[in-house]
């Protein structure tokens, strides 16, 4: 990976916050690295050492004190809109709830001003990827918790983003459904090769899914350890998790987290 195109990119970020009125705490310290063309990377670390905040710095939702961030190479600075090819998956489900399946899905598409039957053939096509057939014409209170991660996943996966940030999407989900979930994301990023930032608190969610996990220290958020996931790809969610490999990376990365989970 070392040889191909930067996709997102930051240079010694530093985020504090408070100040004037209030403490000041620094939340990430001097944070600098590179996701290249279609890798899949991880961001995990104890709670409240940055993750979400540096998924947010890149994104331009929140500013940054000191450092870069680049995305293909140009600056990315607060209140900017993000460039087109980059998609965001929050956190929490985003759907609409007077919006059908097939309305929340479509809703980027009526956006960018396509015309409406190319968007129905679209949201056909990508409905029956993600088996939500059935499901098209039901509003969100009819759905389960999955169910509506799985249309706000959808909704971002339909625009075709290149780059790809998501914050803990599957954090919320008991383990049978993160685990369809994870199935689904990964048949979609075979197909796809989306370049993926993706934060969460789970180490076998992010085994299973990435390239590389980064671990960020306790606060401030520093980067501890960049290590190498190079478990066969395509994976299956659930039998990896039985192979010798997958055993002997999780001690291992989990002892650096442990370190800092004392820390915290």
């Amino acid at each position: 990976m070392s040889d191909s195109v930067s996709r997102i990119e930051t240079r010694g970020v530093v985020k504090q916050f408070g100040g004037l009125r209030h403490p000041k705490v620094l939340a990430v310290d001097r944070v600098s690295f590179q996701i290249h063309e279609g890798e899949f990377v991880a961001l995990i670390g104890p709670s409240g050492c940055g993750k979400s905040t540096i998924l947010n710095m890149i994104a331009g939702l929140i500013p940054f004190n000191e450092g870069n961030v680049f995305i293909d190479g140009t600056d990315i600075y607060f209140g900017e809109k993000l460039p087109r090819n980059v998609g965001y998956v929050f956190q929490k489900d985003t759907v609409f709830p007077w919006r059908t399946v097939r309305k929340n899905i479509g809703y980027g598409l009526e956006l960018s001003g396509m015309d409406k039957e190319a968007i129905n053939v679209s949201v056909e096509e990508i409905i029956k990827r993600s088996g939500l057939d059935g499901f098209e014409d039901a509003f969100p209170l009819m759905l389960s918790g999955g169910m509506r991660q799985r249309v706000a996943l959808m909704r971002t996966l339909i625009l075709k983003p290149e780059i790809l940030l998501m914050d803990e999407p599957f954090g919320a989900l008991d383990t049978h459904t993160k685990l369809i979930m994870h199935k689904l994301l990964l048949e979609i990023w075979e197909k796809e090769k989306q370049t993926v930032l993706f934060v969460t608190h789970d180490l076998g969610e992010a085994l299973t899914l990435s390239d590389r996990i980064i671990v960020l220290s306790a606060r401030p958020g520093k980067i501890k350890e960049d290590f190498k996931v190079e478990f066969k790809r395509p994976r299956d969610a659930v039998t990896l998790r039985e192979t010798n490999e997958y055993s002997k990376l999780f001690s291992e990365i989990w002892h650096c987290l442990g370190e800092e989970f004392n820390k915290s």
